[in-house]
């Protein structure tokens, strides 16, 4: 896959350095999303000097460039998530289990009208994120 990674890189405008593919390919089938830590000491073995920073940096830029998806938590605590889903959609998160999942729809016509409408305003872009708990951690009894 890092042929696929690097073409998503370049096609991002991105280099495709050591760690960026390093990011993607542990991040790369995961169901669910990964702290900047987490990534940091799975890293760590392959990257004799690696510090934190580099990888909180590496990861906002991944995401800025819209190779990886940030999810906003709750917890304020920042996470990302690899989707290879390229078309507009949405992301469902579990607050329990950590899952992600696409939501196809969006609804934002009938908000840019009501902004439109309310405020006088125009809508350039939008996040929608919905938290919640997947079917599995309800069944559970799993809390966020």
């Amino acid at each position: 896959m890092n042929g696929n990674h690097a073409q998503a890189l370049k096609e991002a405008g991105m280099k495709a350095t050591p760690k960026r593919l390093a990011i993607l390919e542990m991040l790369e089938g995961e169901t669910a999303y990964a702290s900047p830590e987490e990534l940091w000491k799975r890293m760590r073995d392959r990257f004799d000097r690696l510090g934190l920073p580099t990888v909180y940096r590496n990861l906002e830029e991944l995401a800025e460039s819209g190779v990886l998806s940030k999810v906003i938590h709750p917890n304020r605590q920042l996470y990302y998530y690899f989707c290879s889903n390229r078309e507009h959609h949405h992301h469902f998160v579990c607050l329990s289990c950590r899952k992600v999942q696409d939501i196809p729809s969006c609804g934002i016509e009938a908000l840019e009208r009501e902004v439109s409408k309310t405020v006088g305003g125009k809508v350039l872009s939008h996040i929608l994120q919905l938290n919640g708990l997947c079917s599995g951690c309800m069944e559970n009894g799993g809390m966020p």
